[in-house]
């Protein structure tokens, strides 16, 4: 059963193009099945005598445990495209789980950073001007302005940059292209930038975000800068990138965009994945509402 596992994870690495955080989760939850298997089905010995059930009593076994709703439901996910997978390469004749349901769960609502707080912490960043600093500033500035991925920013390359068009070329999941569009003082910063980066360290690639050493950045020294910087907010309860992926598409809502737009803008592919950030900017008007003197009055409830 690992060989069969490790052949699917293939299939997703090369031509599926899935990126290695995926790989790796995928990979845990379906090792984590077959301990599962190892322990309470002795007689199990191939992937294709597991039925509805035994993927149910896992699910049961994961909720009892107090794995996390969204938890349980990627590891479903990733037990659903393993079993797809063995149906596409007739292994197997039918997909045991396509009936089963996932545990229901009320999705929590994206952390995001207030546009006055994320001022104050840029102004912050202009205070010294070495190259670190300019990058990392620049970094913050591209996320909160773009809501691209982490990974989507150190895949960025110099010609990826359009400066008369005001227009980034992002490459995102599975290798879809995307164009973002810009503006004028987050150009003149990324000009900024690859001054100091060329004074400093040369240009030896192609990337345009690179470390002290010339080299591309990884998604992790991404990550670890962000969260440092964004744990100088100190009413912001989580910090990453992703957090301020979710800062742009509240702010795009909340100033009126389409739904449709953001979700081409985020380069989600189904639009239930956008429709999230809806909720926080709705859940935003009913502080609004709950602030307004009249909703204070015994009786009147706004925004219910």
């Amino acid at each position: 059963m690992n060989k069969m596992i490790d052949s699917f994870l293939d299939y997703l690495k090369y031509e599926r193009r899935y990126s290695a955080h995926t790989l790796i989760s995928y990979s845990n939850d379906l090792r984590q099945f077959l301990d599962y298997l190892t322990k309470n089905y002795e007689d199990i010995s191939s992937l294709d005598m597991i039925d509805k059930d035994i993927a149910r009593n896992w699910i049961i076994y994961l909720m009892d445990n107090k794995i996390a709703t969204s938890s349980v439901k990627r590891k479903l996910s990733a037990l659903r495209s393993l079993f797809k997978y063995l149906v596409n390469k007739e292994i197997i004749s039918a997909n045991p789980l396509r009936l089963l349901e996932s545990p229901k769960g009320q999705h929590p609502l994206p952390y995001f950073v207030r546009e006055t707080a994320m001022v104050a912490l840029l102004d912050q960043e202009s205070e010294d001007e070495t190259f670190e600093t300019v990058r990392d500033r620049l970094m913050l500035e591209l996320l909160y302005d773009t809501g691209i991925r982490r990974a989507e920013l150190v895949s960025i390359n110099n010609s990826d940059i359009d400066y008369d068009n005001l227009l980034l070329l992002v490459t995102g999941k599975r290798n879809k292209q995307r164009f973002i569009p810009f503006g004028e003082r987050l150009k003149k910063l990324m000009i900024a930038y690859m001054k100091i980066r060329n004074y400093t360290v040369g240009v030896e690639n192609g990337k345009f975000f690179v470390n002290k050493k010339g080299h591309p950045l990884s998604t992790d020294s991404v990550y670890n800068i962000v969260r440092k910087r964004l744990s100088r907010i100190p009413t912001l309860s989580k910090c990453s990138p992703h957090v301020l992926r979710h800062s742009f598409a509240t702010s795009m809502l909340n100033d009126g965009a389409e739904l449709n737009v953001v979700k081409e803008l985020l380069g989600h592919s189904s639009l239930s994945s956008t429709e999230i950030y809806a909720h926080t900017t709705f859940e935003e008007l009913k502080k609004m509402y709950h602030a307004h003197p009249r909703a204070k009055k015994e009786g009147v409830f706004y925004g219910h």
